[in-house]
């Protein structure tokens, strides 16, 4: 496979960040970039996974990380069951991802909580501003939820979420549909894959959905290949072919990186290093590039229209101390940075630094927290958890 080196920002030397063909040299300025606007929550370690939702209905959003919720706009700490603060060079945490929605369509939202990979996820119901621990759900009936990136997408186009990821217990690659109807509390596990298939075990890496083969339909990737996606989301069987798309990753990105009408498959190391674009060529065929050498670990990513130019830009960090420091670079500075694409300009991308001690957890969300119509950043891992406000125009 080729393997192409472009721009980086460069590694931290101590108080030095070196932004190569990108932005320019600094010494001794705040490890904040300009452009955003960064508030500390909290330094506790209680989840690597975020989400937000009004959860009181005061027309605010709140952050959600773990068993806990940050009220808006002072940030007070509540909890909707008990739990604790880990410590982040000894323990996981038992909240890998989040999500807030109202499952149950009572008109309040909840809080969806992937645990531990290849444990049950379940979710939280709001109690509607009465105090007390909130009720816990199962989500489909105990399954064990595999692969360490599940996606929260909408699979059937209805308007809401699902959960698309593996089945630990039947290696299938499965799709988790919520809730249809107010009141139901049961979701739907539909298999797009038969048993035995890769990117189901209980610590695989790597998950996306996106319109791979341009025939207007959703398909489904992981590193091993693609599952082709039906007219009948539901129906099962989806034909996968198998490829390389590269080393075990954290959430799989489809989109055309160097506008030539073919989808390509942006993807980030979980646990090692680098950040890479696979160009779609003819038949089953991927040409793999490195974009980035930046940072170990980029165990999250998300897209999302950051500077208003119409297009995505790729959002990830590093998941710091994702094994507690035992491998190489674990402890490095947490950085957290995004990716523009420039696809009429080779070589695609342009890296901006956006903080260097908070980096990602296991997902990250975008929302327009301060209501001034530009995406905000938040961020939940074993260094704490943050929100960046977007400055940028400003």
């Amino acid at each position: 496979m080729k393997r192409k080196t472009t721009r980086t920002i460069g590694q931290l030397l101590g108080g030095l960040i070196l932004y190569f063909g990108c932005i320019v040299v600094t010494y001794g300025q705040t490890e904040t970039s300009k452009e955003f606007k960064k508030t500390v929550l909290t330094r506790d370690f209680i989840s690597e996974g975020v989400a937000v939702a009004d959860l009181n209905k005061d027309g605010l959003m709140d952050i959600v990380a773990g068993y806990y919720w940050f009220e808006a706009p002072s940030w007070t700490r509540h909890e909707m069951a008990p739990s604790r603060t880990f410590n982040p060079w000894k323990e996981y945490c038992e909240s890998f991802l989040n999500l807030g929605m109202d499952v149950n369509l009572d008109g309040w939202d909840d809080v969806i909580i992937i645990d531990y990979p290849g444990k049950p996820g379940f979710w939280f119901e709001n109690p509607k501003n009465k105090s007390g621990v909130w009720k816990k759900h199962i989500i489909a009936d105990g399954m064990g939820i595999s692969n360490e990136s599940p996606g929260f997408v909408d699979i059937d186009g209805d308007g809401r979420l699902d959960i698309l990821c593996g089945d630990v217990d039947k290696k299938q690659i499965v799709w988790l549909q919520a809730p249809l109807n107010p009141g139901d509390t049961e979701w739907k596990r539909f298999p797009i894959s038969t048993e035995n298939v890769p990117g189901t075990d209980r610590f695989s890496h790597g998950i996306g959905l996106g319109d791979l083969n341009n025939d207007g339909m959703d398909d489904v990737v992981i590193p091993e290949g693609w599952f082709e996606g039906k007219t009948d989301k539901k129906a099962g069987n989806w034909r996968f072919h198998t490829t390389n798309l590269g080393d075990p990753c954290s959430h799989m990105q489809v989109l055309d990186v160097n506008n030539d009408g073919k989808n390509d498959v942006v993807t980030a190391s979980a646990h090692a290093l680098g950040i890479w674009w696979h160009e779609r060529q003819e038949g089953e065929n991927f040409d793999t590039h490195l974009i980035s050498t930046t940072t170990a670990q980029t165990h999250a990513t998300i897209m999302a229209d950051l500077n208003g130019d119409g297009s995505n830009e790729l959002i990830t960090g590093k998941r710091y101390l994702a094994h507690n420091g035992n491998d190489a670079g674990d402890s490095d500075a947490p950085i957290l940075y995004y990716i523009e694409f420039t696809p009429e300009n080779a070589p695609y991308f342009k890296e901006h630094l956006i903080d260097h001690d908070s980096g990602a957890g296991l997902n990250i969300v975008v929302e327009d927290m301060n209501m001034d119509k530009k995406p905000d950043i938040v961020i939940a891992n074993k260094n704490g958890v943050f929100l960046f406000e977007n400055r940028m125009g400003n």
